[in-house]
């Protein structure tokens, strides 16, 4: 017979809704909710049930809860094509503040990770942790490389962009194992098992029974305005928690050491983790799992 507490192991997370700026948005709720909050936020065109392994051996300690970003996930998709940072920052804003979770723990990833940055550099006081993997935008040399492009043509280039994605339709997939087959081509430092996990979570069946990815594809397109280097570095300043920023030695961005960033932390670590690429928390669930632990634990 399985005990009581076992059982509350077994049982998933509950799905939730929140609204902002008249979108709804979707969250899923791990439970325990007289324990210190933990907000775990996905990156591009991921899902919250990205993060299922690390709340799955944090719920104990923690009251989890990991929101879809607009237009991902179970999320509500934007009218238009704008996906701007700052509306991120804002749902992320109004998810803590309408559930009363500050002060928290926030563990984010990728363009997640730089929600989290910008909102722990604007309200400092209200996050006592900050794990980020790969988080940091942009590297030097690409912002260098996008600056070389004149204001003109990089708006005239975001128009070709959004123009493209007006007309490309979501693709679909016959099956199920189609899907995830394509989930591990895009990564394969997943396991088959993490793989068809992403991927359960991460598709809707269509009409005619085949299977589309839950983005929109509006996602793909990054404002014309780019990335804010200078605010950016501002905030990273403003953040006054412990930080621990992690990285994969084998992912394609930068080392936030080697490029200077790191020095725009107040409090912060960095870790390399050896034969991960971008997404560390599936690459090297185990290393990623005793940093996590251990960082939270001191």
């Amino acid at each position: 017979m399985t005990d009581r507490s076992e059982t509350s192991q077994l049982i998933g997370p509950a799905s939730r809704v929140y609204f902002s700026q008249r979108l709804r948005l979707h969250y899923v709720d791990w439970g325990n909710e007289a324990a210190p909050p933990l907000l775990m936020i996905h990156g591009g065109r991921d899902h919250c049930r990205n993060w299922d392994w690390t709340a799955e051996r944090l719920r104990d300690r923690f009251h989890i809860i990991a929101p879809d970003l607009r237009g991902h996930g179970d999320s509500q998709w934007m009218v238009g094509s704008g996906y701007e940072m700052n509306d991120y920052v804002y749902d992320i804003a109004q998810l803590i503040h309408q559930k009363g979770l500050a002060p928290l723990t926030i563990i984010a990833h990728s363009m997640g990770g730089a929600i989290a940055l910008r909102y722990a550099g604007l309200y400092p006081e209200t996050v006592k942790k900050l794990i980020v993997i790969e988080g940091l935008g942009p590297s030097p040399k690409m912002l260098g490389e996008r600056k070389a492009i004149s204001a003109d043509q990089r708006i005239r280039n975001w128009i070709d962009e959004v123009r493209k994605l007006s007309s490309r339709q979501p693709r679909r997939y016959e099956s199920i194992e189609e899907a995830w087959k394509r989930m591990q081509g895009e990564n394969p430092h997943l396991s088959p098992e993490q793989a068809r996990h992403l991927t359960v979570h991460g598709v809707n069946q269509n009409e005619d029974g085949t299977y589309s990815w839950k983005f929109d594809n509006y996602v793909r397109a990054f404002s014309p305005t780019g990335f804010d280097e200078e605010t950016s570095k501002l905030l990273w300043e403003r953040i006054t928690c412990p930080t621990l920023l992690i990285r994969g030695t084998e992912s394609w961005a930068s080392d936030p050491v080697a490029d200077g960033r790191a020095q725009h932390f107040r409090n912060a670590k960095v870790v390399a983790v050896e034969g991960a690429g971008h997404w560390v928390q599936h690459d090297k669930l185990d290393e990623f799992l005793k940093l996590t632990e251990d960082f939270l634990a001191a």
